[in-house]
C-alpha cells in the first residue's frame, strides 16, 4: 500500500530536472525537501530556481508570488530530511547502479507508505526496484524538460508497481497541472523509444549534408508543427544526455539506435548544448 495522500514532496538531485521538479511542485503549493549530496550542487538547483521563478513572475505566470513558492522548498544534504516525505522522487544522473544504491538508501529512510518514484528517461523501472523488499511502491514519472514549462508526464509502470502508485502517480501529475500518458516498462517508453532516433536522423541529416542545421530544424518545425527542430532540441536537452539515452536504446534495441557519428564527436568535443555554451548552436553563457 502507498499514502492515498501526498502533502510533502521530497526530490532527490538539485540538477535541472530535480530543481524544475521541486519548482513546480512548490509552485502547486506541496511542501518540498531538495537534497543532493552536495551543498554546491543544492545551491545551484535554487539559483536554476529563482531564476525561472523570476522569469515566470515577469510574465504574470505563478499563482503566488516567487517568494512564498521559493519559501515552500528547504535544501538539504542530508537524506533523512527526506524521511517523513509522502513521495519522494529520485532525478539523479541516468546510471542504473547510482540509482539502485539511492532507492536502497530510500527504502531504509523513508516511512514504509511513501511513494517512490524515479524521473528516468530510459533505464528500466523493474530493474532500478529489482533489489528492494517492497517493490510495488516503486513507478516511473518521467516529466518533460524544461519541467516547469511543459505539460507532459510519462508515468511508468515497472513489473511489480502496484495499481495505487500507478494511481497516485497520475493524480499527483494532475496536481501539477501536467496530462500524463502511461507507457510499460520498455526501453525508452514511449517519449525517448520515438523522440532520440527522430533527434539522431536529424544529425545525421545535417553531417551528411542533406540540409545546413537551420533548415533541418526549420523543415521539422513547419513541417510537423513542433515547437522546436531536432537540432536545437538536442541542444536544450543536452547533447551527453542524447547520446547516453540514444546508447541505451541501440544497446536494448539494436542498430536502428544507433547514435550518429557527429553527436558522439560533439560530446567528445565538450560541445553539450546550451549548458556548456556551445552545441549545434552558440549560446550565451
Amino acid at each position: 500500500m502507498v499514502r492515498d495522500r501526498l502533502e510533502r514532496i521530497g526530490v532527490v538531485g538539485a540538477g535541472t530536472m530535480g530543481s524544475g521538479i521541486a519548482q513546480v511542485a512548490a509552485t502547486h503549493g506541496y511542501e518540498v525537501v531538495l537534497r543532493d549530496v552536495d551543498p554546491e550542487f543544492v545551491e545551484r538547483g535554487f539559483d536554476a530556481i529563482d531564476d525561472s521563478l523570476t522569469r515566470l513572475e515577469s510574465r504574470d505566470a505563478l499563482p503566488d508570488d516567487s517568494g512564498t513558492i521559493r519559501d515552500r522548498i528547504e535544501g538539504s544534504t542530508d537524506l533523512e530530511a527526506i524521511a517523513d516525505c509522502d513521495l519522494v522522487v529520485e532525478a539523479v544522473v541516468e546510471d542504473l547502479d547510482v540509482k539502485r544504491e539511492v532507492f536502497a538508501d530510500l527504502e531504509a529512510t523513508c516511512d514504509r507508505e511513501a511513494l517512490l518514484a524515479t524521473n528516468t528517461s530510459t533505464l528500466s523501472i523493474t530493474s532500478i526496484a529489482g533489489n528492494l523488499e517492497r517493490p510495488g511502491r516503486v513507478v516511473g514519472i518521467h516529466f518533460m524538460n524544461p519541467v516547469p514549462i511543459m505539460d507532459g508526464v510519462e508515468v511508468v509502470v515497472g513489473e511489480k508497481t502496484s495499481d495505487d502508485a500507478v494511481a497516485l502517480a497520475h493524480e499527483f501529475s494532475g496536481d501539477l497541472e501536467k496530462e500524463t500518458w502511461e507507457a510499460d516498462d520498455r526501453p525508452g517508453f514511449v517519449a525517448n523509444r520515438i523522440l532520440m532516433p527522430w533527434i539522431n536522423e536529424g544529425i545525421r541529416a545535417y553531417d551528411e549534408g542533406v540540409a545546413s542545421k537551420e533548415d533541418v530544424d526549420r523543415g521539422m518545425e513547419l513541417g510537423t508543427n513542433v515547437p522546436m527542430g531536432p537540432l536545437r532540441l538536442a541542444d536544450h536537452i543536452g547533447l551527453d544526455v542524447c547520446l547516453h539515452a540514444t546508447e541505451t536504446l541501440h544497446e536494448e534495441l539494436g542498430d536502428r539506435y544507433r547514435p550518429a557519428y557527429l553527436l558522439k564527436r560533439k560530446v567528445e568535443a565538450g560541445d553539450l548544448g546550451k549548458k556548456s555554451g556551445r552545441g549545434f548552436y552558440e549560446y550565451e553563457s
